[in-house]
């Protein structure tokens, strides 16, 4: 399944922001999907899950910050982020994810482009 990352860009410490990502093939809806983000100079890293039946799962760092939905009739997943700081700043991508792990599944899609966004102190 292909997807397509969407809505970075520049906000100020303390904002908002919506991330959107579409996958391309209706067998989206019964993957669990996440997402992660990479911030310059480091790995990877978990962010947030969501499984087919709308449980949602956050690292820490964004527990009550960030929530994270989806739209199956659109085949679009959702990051809300609020109370943005600084060290989010990273380019953000999404995923299916294994719920028991929180890695990505790479063998059902790939990583696409991902989106950036900048938080400025």
């Amino acid at each position: 399944v292909q997807l397509q990352a969407s809505g970075g860009g520049l906000v100020q410490a303390g904002g908002s922001l919506r991330l959107s990502c579409a996958g391309s093939e209706r067998t989206f809806s019964s993957y669990h999907m996440g997402w992660f983000r990479q911030a310059p100079g480091k790995e990877r890293e978990f962010v947030a899950a969501i499984s087919w039946s709308h449980n949602t799962y956050y690292a820490d760092s964004v527990k009550g910050r960030f929530t994270i939905s989806r739209d199956n009739a659109k085949n679009t997943v959702y990051l809300q982020m609020n109370s943005l700081k600084p060290e989010d700043t990273a380019v953000y991508y999404c995923a299916a994810v294994s719920i028991a792990t929180m890695k990505p599944r790479t063998d059902l899609t790939s990583w696409g482009q991902g989106t950036q966004f900048t938080v400025s102190s």
